[in-house]
């Protein structure tokens, strides 16, 4: 692979990679924080800037690698009425986050490709190939 297709690589594979990190996180601290727990909100965290979700070294090993992370969004279940059933929906908030980006991404996919004739072919490429790379990632 030369140096040019690892560029277009990861500026196919970081807008969703980005996104998906994002959302994950901010699902996790939203979830936390309708079950009471204002620890997340308190620390800037219930945003869809992906700077304040952003582990470097996740970043850097998803360059490398193709596997990331995101630093964990704090949470205290002493907020929560139920503790142990509060933690179990803000640890599947997460992963239903990327499913629901997931089959998003699969489905506005099958669209484009449906309205293919009608988009230029500089738009339609990589635009489906992001959205391609979200469902890869998300999954």
């Amino acid at each position: 692979m030369d140096i040019y297709q690892i560029i277009q690589q990861i500026i196919i594979l970081a807008p969703p990679f980005l996104f998906a990190l994002t959302f994950h996180e901010l699902a996790h601290g939203y979830v936390a924080w309708r079950l009471g727990d204002p620890t997340a909100r308190n620390a800037g965290r219930l945003t869809m800037n992906p700077l304040k979700h952003l582990d470097p070294l996740g970043v850097l090993a998803f360059i490398i690698m193709k596997i990331g992370w995101a630093k964990p969004v704090p949470v205290n279940s002493a907020y929560f009425r139920d503790p142990r059933q509060g933690m179990l929906l803000v640890a599947l908030a997460g992963p239903g986050a990327n499913m629901l980006l997931a089959v998003g991404s699969a489905i506005l996919v099958r669209l484009l490709l449906m309205l293919h004739p009608f988009i230029p072919l500089f738009i339609l490429r990589p635009l489906a190939e992001m959205l391609a790379a979200s469902v890869w990632i998300n999954v």
